[in-house]
């Protein structure tokens, strides 16, 4: 509440919004005086998405994020996408409302970000690859025997970036290298068989974008989030963000190597469940989020997150063809997501 009262203060706006209505009193009390209105609870925040503001950061995290978003892009505004569970769990949804408003959609994951940058959308049969940087997280070097008793707070110490925990864990698992593989698939009009994604563990170069005469076009720059949201906040423009340069002479080394999905078998169940379409990435990220949940909370091993998805994706029902979420609704999503919340739930409470 402090922060939030704080930013709100610094950036002179006109509403500040907390999900948690429980709050609410003390935000009210920390803006008294101030002419900052403000609201509780989850309609609250719909209520700022729905406000008029010409550009909308969408940084909610997980698929709790996803109806405001909607409600944003439903009145034409440009969001910044930093929720990259909006696209995975609502597929085409969003895309689809965005151009019946004539918004537009700005990655801002850093990988996306960079892809956007170079990726040629006036040609893209020129381009022959995409290429999805990854750090590898914390255990990129640890045995699956080692990774057995991690902590949660092991997992959320990231060597390059400083991240809340639920998105650190995925980093840890290269779940969140899985979902971003999802978002770029429903981001840029490449074929899935043209996306890989590469392990970096430097976290220099960002994404790549591979073209058919041999050119690899790449954006690099720090490990540091503030320049990919100044990318998306002036583009087409730039302007200046706070964000280190990057010092070439102590950049002695750029490495790579491929992702072992034997031992990240997250990676693995992005990809089938992307191919797979309909329920299926839905279900993946529903099922994640839980266990992910589970696992800060001490009440789930770490490697069983992704064998709590992989479970989940199991029992989705399969009946349903690639494309079939083109047609989805919010209702429809949020009813798979509740039910593959479920699953995971009983999945968890066997182990």
């Amino acid at each position: 509440v402090q922060e939030l009262a704080e930013a709100a203060i610094r950036t002179k706006a006109t509403f500040a919004a907390i999900a948690d209505e429980a709050k609410l009193p003390e935000l009210k009390d920390r803006l008294a005086g101030t002419g900052i209105s403000c609201g509780g609870g989850r309609n609250a925040i719909i209520e700022a998405a729905e406000m008029d503001a010409d550009w909308v950061m969408a940084a909610i995290v997980g698929a709790t994020g996803l109806e405001p978003v909607l409600k944003a892009a439903e009145r034409g505004a440009d969001i910044a996408l930093a929720n990259k569970e909006c696209l995975v769990s609502g597929g085409c949804l969003l895309p689809r409302v965005l151009a019946k408003s004539g918004g537009q959609m700005l990655p801002v994951d850093s990988e996306h970000n960079a892809i956007f940058q170079v990726y040629n959308f006036d040609d893209p049969a020129k381009i022959s690859r995409i290429i999805l940087t990854a750090s590898g997280g914390p255990f990129r070097e640890w045995s699956t025997a080692e990774m057995a008793n991690v902590t949660p707070a092991q997992a959320c110490a990231h060597p390059n970036w400083e991240m809340g925990a639920k998105i650190s864990v995925d980093s840890a698992t290269m779940m969140n290298k899985g979902l971003e593989l999802i978002e770029a698939a429903r981001i840029f009009p490449t074929p899935v068989d043209q996306i890989d994604v590469l392990v970096h563990p430097e976290s220099v170069i960002h994404s790549m974008v591979e073209y058919v005469d041999g050119s690899t076009l790449a954006q690099l720059g720090s490990p540091d989030m503030r320049t990919p949201i100044a990318s998306a906040l002036a583009w087409p423009k730039r302007i200046a963000s706070p964000s280190a340069p990057l010092d070439w002479a102590a950049t002695s080394k750029l490495t790579f190597e491929m992702p072992d999905e034997a031992r990240f078998p997250a990676l693995r169940l992005a990809r089938e469940a992307l191919v797979a379409g309909g329920h299926a990435t839905c279900a993946l990220n529903a099922a994640n989020e839980v266990a992910n949940a589970a696992f800060l909370k001490g009440h789930l091993k770490f490697l069983d997150i992704a064998g709590v998805a992989d479970q989940v994706l199991e029992q989705t029902d399969k009946n349903h063809t690639a494309g079939a979420e083109t047609s989805y609704s919010l209702e429809d999503v949020l009813a798979i997501d509740g039910e593959a919340r479920h699953k995971a739930r009983e999945c968890i409470e066997k182990l």
